[in-house]
């Protein structure tokens, strides 16, 4: 596994659990608002940890930490992923999954096999707009499609999320995402936060009310969906 972060314990990426967070490297996607744009332009020049440094860190907190998140960059690009989870569940921790859904595959595969007990998948925008907002603008988007209808077959706990920037979504993509993935699944809108660490620095954020009237839109189709981080 190529990991370049662990995030020792967090109280936020694993719903209800005292967990820990590991980010790996590379990604499919360009999303202008990402976060961790080191790890998805130039994931080599970040530093490394040892795949044993994760697993003896584990080892130690069992009993403590009561899941384990794997995030990125795109876990589902590590040609040793699967190998990695069962090793993680070998010591008896849950595993969370972050993705944005484009290895389909590979999802697919990993929740038949039961290794995973949860998933948070990022839906960036509408179909229609989903290419300038993942930053692909050949992307296709019936991959992201199965993953998502993989996700609400119900085999396991998840989420849907996205991340709202001013110049990516509009309110009808609110009402388009309503209507495409219509259910009663956690769906969380969470509000752009500028940082040194954003692949485009130009971007801004929707104001309170601005999301709480996108919600409102959401909630015509996913009557679960939610604000996180917004007060």
């Amino acid at each position: 596994m190529e990991i370049h972060g662990l995030n020792r314990l967090t109280l936020l990426d694993y719903p209800d659990r005292v967990a820990c967070t590991i980010f790996t490297g590379h990604c499919n996607f360009r999303c202008p608002f990402c976060q961790n744009s080191m790890l998805v332009l130039d994931p080599g020049a970040e530093p490394q940890i040892r795949e044993e440094e994760v697993m003896d860190f584990l080892t130690s907190r069992k009993g403590r930490l009561k899941g384990v998140c794997i995030s990125g960059g795109e876990p589902t690009l590590q040609p040793d992923l699967r190998e990695f989870i069962v090793r993680i569940r070998a010591l008896g921790y849950p595993v969370k999954l972050d993705t944005n859904g484009y290895r389909p595959d590979v999802l697919e595969q990993l929740l038949g096999e039961g290794l995973l007990d949860m998933v948070a998948m990022d839906i960036k925008s509408s179909r229609r707009n989903y290419g300038q907002a993942a930053g692909v603008p050949d992307l296709d988007v019936s991959r992201i499609e199965r993953s998502a209808a993989l996700l609400m077959r119900g085999t396991v706990p998840f989420e849907f999320r996205t991340t709202m920037v001013r110049q990516l979504q509009t309110y009808e993509d609110m009402m388009e995402i309503a209507q495409w993935l219509a259910g009663d699944e956690p769906y969380f809108l969470q509000s752009y936060e500028d940082s040194e660490g954003v692949m485009d620095r130009q971007l801004s954020a929707f104001t309170k009310e601005e999301l709480r009237e996108m919600l409102e839109l959401l909630h015509s189709g996913i009557p679960n969906a939610r604000l996180r981080g917004v007060d």
